[in-house]
């Protein structure tokens, strides 16, 4: 089986989702991975520049910007890496994306700290749309994060108020992959309430 996970650095569901998939990934040889770039400030990029969101959310936005650009900017294939840095940062240290952040994230991961600068170049949103784009694709329709897709069927979600661990863990993955094989399906949903509760044990 294989799993895409489309991400926004400034996501905390997707936090809790690439957490999740990545713990399955890495206890399941019969499992892959590949963590993929889509973007919320390209999405909601037509209220951006109307001014219409609020300041909480423009500040999420603008970490969405700022992680987008690092993440392209740095190799692709030390993207789950300095997603999973950043991602710590952002999501259990609730610090905002600058040029220090991005160092700290960089040099965890072995990478240039030089790229840091890319949290404030405008020139990388190309870049940052394109993965937008193939996020698009994958799902069908714009959307947000997290997207799914479960040898090649893909989903909006799951989006979840905390990270499973375990047999729970697998369970979702055996649900989701008997979801995947099924054609008609079409979606399933209930209420959620607040932000997901997010651990910090060592290995998220």
């Amino acid at each position: 089986m294989h799993i895409d996970c489309y991400v926004d650095p400034a996501c905390p569901f997707a936090w809790a989702t690439s957490r999740w998939s990545t713990d399955v990934a890495a206890r399941h040889d019969d499992v892959t991975l590949t963590l993929r770039q889509m973007s919320l400030a390209v999405l909601n990029a037509d209220a951006i520049t109307s001014g219409d969101v609020d300041p909480g959310m423009a500040h999420h936005m603008e970490v969405s910007r700022g992680g987008g650009r690092l993440l392209v900017a740095a190799p692709e294939d030390a993207f789950a890496d300095l997603y999973a840095a950043l991602g710590r940062r952002i999501h259990l240290d609730h610090a905002d994306v600058d040029t220090d952040v991005a160092r700290a994230a960089l040099e965890e991961c072995g990478l240039d700290p030089a790229l840091a600068d890319a949290v404030d170049d405008p020139t990388h949103d190309i870049a940052v749309a394109d993965a937008h784009a193939a996020a698009v694709a994958a799902y069908g329709e714009p959307s947000g994060t997290p997207l799914v897709s479960i040898d090649g069927r893909t989903f909006f979600g799951p989006v979840m108020t905390e990270i499973p661990t375990g047999d729970a863990a697998d369970d979702l993955l055996d649900a989701l992959a008997a979801v995947a094989r099924t054609p008609a399906f079409a979606e399933l949903r209930r209420p959620r309430s607040g932000p997901p509760t997010l651990t910090t044990a060592g290995e998220y």
